[in-house]
């Protein structure tokens, strides 16, 4: 079991910057793949970002490419992503996922365990 608790969603102006936090409980963090998946108003769940469970790999939807940087430092259980260039359609909920493939999938449905998410609101 896991339990991951998104941080530091908040409200920006467009051009700003934000990191996310996403805290996750248990001593099996490092054998997680771990992802971004974000939801706005009226749209599905789509991904983001997501990393292996060493954090050499790394896989960005298109549109989130060159602005986004997904980490994670195992020592403190913890994932990040920063968030640069922020644009009003990033507007969102965001989630962090703990897949136990450990690989960094794109697939909503290959992640078990899911965090109950932070707010980002870019203004424009």
């Amino acid at each position: 079991q896991v339990q991951l608790v998104e941080s530091g969603g908040r409200l920006v102006q467009a051009g700003d910057s934000l990191r996310l936090s996403c805290a996750a409980s248990g001593r099996t963090f490092s054998t997680y793949g771990m992802g971004w998946f974000r939801q706005a108003p009226g749209k599905e769940r789509e991904f983001v970002a997501s990393i292996s469970r060493t954090g050499v790999y790394t896989y960005y939807a298109d549109s989130v490419k060159g602005r986004f940087t997904i980490s994670r430092d195992n020592a403190k259980n913890t994932v990040y992503l920063q968030l640069n260039s922020l644009k009003p359609e990033d507007t969102a909920v965001y989630y962090c996922a703990a897949s136990s493939l450990g690989i960094p999938t794109t697939n909503n449905i290959t992640y078990a365990y899911w965090g109950q998410g932070t707010q980002v609101t870019v203004s424009s």
